[in-house]
């Protein structure tokens, strides 16, 4: 078994163990739908390489881990490290759709009216991040 299957699981992610890890997936699937999601990168070391990706842009970054017991993508936009907003999808396509939308420029509250999957985080005031 190879390492991308290892840490992907075959019967979970067959599309992603195929392309060799999530990175890759994330990048072939924007190609296939003509979407503009930047850069894509991924750890370079450890099982996260297969299972993490981050899409940067000028105004934050989306990353995108994996569901280890069920097919998912957990998606997270963040500003300034901070996580801004927050989302689950089964499938690829609307996690590239997110990736490209943010890139081009859409807002936290455009973001998440087009995609309802996603959800915005409540900021807490710096008040009460000391307490």
């Amino acid at each position: 078994m190879s390492d991308v299957s290892a840490a992907l699981g075959v019967r979970l992610y067959p599309d992603l163990v195929e392309r060799g890890g999530l990175a890759s997936g994330l990048t072939a699937c924007a190609a296939q739908h003509q979407l503009d999601v930047g850069r894509v990168t991924a750890p370079e070391q450890g099982r996260s390489r297969f299972t993490c990706a981050e899409l940067t842009s000028e105004h934050g970054a989306v990353c995108v881990g994996l569901g280890a017991q069920a097919r998912y993508f957990m998606i997270d936009i963040r500003v300034a490290g901070e996580v801004q907003a927050r989302g689950d999808a089964t499938d690829l396509l609307p996690v590239v759709q997110v990736a490209a939308a943010w890139r081009a420029g859409a807002t936290l509250v455009e973001l998440t009216a087009r995609f309802p999957f996603m959800e915005p985080m409540t900021v807490r005031s710096s008040v009460a991040q000391v307490q």
